[in-house]
């Protein structure tokens, strides 16, 4: 017969044979042939040469399919070592080839391992393997091959800092349409477009439509039971619609510290690929965030076996072997705490622009709150990176502070309407101006002109010293992608100056800000942390700057006229922060971010509004809504 050879490429194999040598002479004896074609099936079974081995065999056609089935059902990537143990029951045309097989199956660490015996007959001159499905293994018989089958254990829970599971077991609903039931799709694709929880237009759906075979079903969503309930009345009698239900693995609601989290589902052909045979088509793994970051602890061990699978329908036989058992994930507690992110989600759930929201505790670093508008596309929170506006005037105090020792909050200093650096001229909000007022003051009604006079007296790479201290730029352990800030330490002139008032080259993240803000009222700079507590090893900042930065951010809560006061001063607790308002873009006027940053205690935060203009009527009336649910 023509050979047609099926080579599973990732199926490397190696055969090693035990004394007896391969075909040829060991010790000036002739290895037996009734050995070497035993040899030549083990080596092209192992190296994934189904019609080589199938062509040493007494009946080629049915070993070639039952070969092939075989090494599909052990899964691309499996390895095997087979080694002919010895010769038995020899006879003039009949003997029995011993082996012991080893597979490395993909994903698995542990081998399957097992023994047979290959009868080899005389085929008129030549010598084959006289084929059985048992040539494969012992307990296999005709008309099945060989199968691996994979058992998920339970998923392990993302905890919060009580150990709370964040994720469980939620009703859902899949809506979506069978083409072959549509009497009227551009009626069923405008009805459906029109209810807003289905998130979706006319046009794409009848795309989709269009595009699927007549009777695949096409999904359009999936929505929590609670949420398919509400539009139930509305779509489920449409013709041709369809409603799928099952339950997923989900957070309390549906914008819980997304997309921090991430979501858990069938692995996709691309995880599937990244995996190294980790995971399978058709696991239950992590898809996004958290949940993909941490997957390989929070999925466990997959529990493998080898079974006998029917040729004709696929059904699982005998059991041959079991490879592992299934050991379930390890649960991982967060830091995070349910409550503030709550209140968090809450505070932004109106928020119909990229928003974010993230509060820590300065005294461990622990994250206890990551939030994002709806708007947000990714997780702006933690690896957002936007110009600080004049919430970064903490740092340029800070620098301040330590490089004049005599300099305390309530120095004072002019204020004016403008100020020219180079030939460029920098100016307040409105062009307001006061004369010599406190630093407190300068500060709380957020004055570029002051801060930046302030800046062009200190020495050369002061500000990013500063930075650096507070935090800026650091690395953090999180298992997520985060920036912590950047600032070039060469500026000079304008450069120097727009950098002043967290212009320029500047930029932050929420996370960043929040960190920046509890480094400066505690006097004690923060490594954030998602899992453990995670103390800074960095210096400390000298006990009086501590005190003078807490004297400034408390002016801009408490001082009458400050920008934080009308919407912050009235509430309880020592809250003490900065506000900012950062152009961006090529605009005229530019168009500005909200900003602020501040703390309550053990309890820091930052919030920002991608293009919210002005921090009073953008970021500080949130910040106040989270202060006050806030526990």
């Amino acid at each position: 017969m023509t050979s047609r050879r099926l080579r599973l490429s990732a199926l490397a194999a190696t055969v090693a044979v035990a004394a007896l040598g391969l075909a040829g002479c060991s010790h000036g004896k002739k290895t037996p042939p009734e050995q070497v074609v035993a040899q030549r099936y083990l080596a092209a079974l192992a190296s994934g040469d189904a019609a080589g081995a199938a062509q040493q065999t007494s009946d080629p056609a049915p070993a070639l399919a039952t070969i092939e089935n075989s090494l599909r059902g052990l899964g691309i990537g499996a390895k095997a070592t087979l080694t002919v143990t010895g010769l038995a029951d020899r006879q003039d045309a009949a003997a029995i080839a011993d082996y012991t097989a080893s597979w490395t199956l993909p994903g698995v660490n542990a081998p399957w391992k097992y023994s047979g015996s290959l009868p080899v007959v005389k085929q008129g001159k030549n010598w084959v393997v006289s084929w059985k499905a048992s040539d494969l293994h012992p307990q296999l018989t005709n008309g099945s091959h060989l199968s691996v089958q994979r058992t998920e254990p339970d998923r392990a829970a993302l905890q919060d800092r009580n150990g709370k599971p964040l994720f469980s077991r939620t009703p859902v609903v899949e809506v979506g349409i069978n083409p072959a039931n549509v009497a009227n799709l551009p009626s069923l694709a405008a009805t459906l477009a029109a209810v807003p929880q289905l998130q979706t237009s006319a046009r794409e759906i009848t795309t989709a439509v269009k595009a699927a075979p007549k009777n695949q079903f096409v999904p359009i969503i999936t929505l929590r039971q609670s949420s398919y309930l509400q539009v139930k009345a509305k779509i489920h009698e449409l013709k041709g619609t369809q409603f799928n239900p099952s339950t997923l693995l989900l957070p309390p609601t549906s914008n819980f510290a997304k997309p921090l989290l991430g979501s858990v589902g069938p692995a996709t052909k691309e995880l599937v690929d990244q995996s190294k045979g980790r995971v399978r088509a058709g696991d239950q793994t992590g898809l996004s965030g958290l949940q993909l970051a941490l997957d390989k602890q929070l999925s466990g061990t997959a529990g493998v076996a080898v079974y006998a699978a029917t040729d004709t329908t696929g059904a699982l036989g005998a059991e041959l072997g079991t490879v592992t058992t299934a050991t379930a994930g390890k649960p991982i507690r967060l830091t995070l705490d349910t409550a503030l992110q709550e209140a968090a989600d809450a505070t932004l759930s109106a928020v119909t622009l990229p928003a974010a929201l993230v509060a820590l505790q300065p005294s461990t670093g622990k994250i206890l709150a990551v939030a994002n508008s709806g708007a947000a596309t990714e997780d702006i929170a933690l690896a957002g990176e936007y110009p600080a506006g004049s919430t970064f005037k903490i740092v340029t105090y800070t620098a301040a502070f330590q490089n004049n020792p005599a300099l305390t909050a309530t120095s004072t200093a002019p204020c004016p309407a403008t100020v020219t650096v180079n030939g460029r001229s920098f100016e307040n909000e409105n062009k307001f101006s006061h004369g010599p007022i406190p630093l407190t003051a300068a500060f709380g009604y957020s004055c570029n002109t002051t801060a930046i006079n302030t800046a062009m007296k200190l020495p050369a790479g002061a500000l990013h010293k500063a930075a650096t201290e507070l935090g800026l730029g650091g690395t953090w352990s999180l298992p997520v992608d985060y920036f912590s800030g950047s600032l070039p330490g060469t500026a000079t002139g304008t450069e120097l100056a727009a950098e002043a008032i967290g212009q320029g080259k500047v930029l932050v993240s929420p996370l960043a800000m929040a960190s920046i803000a509890g480094a400066a009222a505690s006097g004690k700079p923060v490594a954030p942390t998602l899992m453990t507590d995670r103390a800074s090893s960095a210096q400390p900042l000298p006990p009086k700057v501590t005190a003078n930065l807490n004297a400034l951010l408390r002016a801009t809560i408490s001082m009458p006229g400050a920008t934080g006061y009308a919407e912050l001063n009235s509430l309880p607790g020592q809250i003490r922060g900065k506000t900012g308002t950062a152009e961006f873009g090529t605009d005229t006027p530019p168009k500005s971010h909200s900003w602020f940053a501040g703390t309550r205690g053990d309890l820091a935060i930052a919030v920002f509004v991608y293009g919210g203009e002005d921090s009073t009527t953008g970021a500080v009336p949130l910040a106040r809504t989270f202060f006050t649910a806030a526990p």
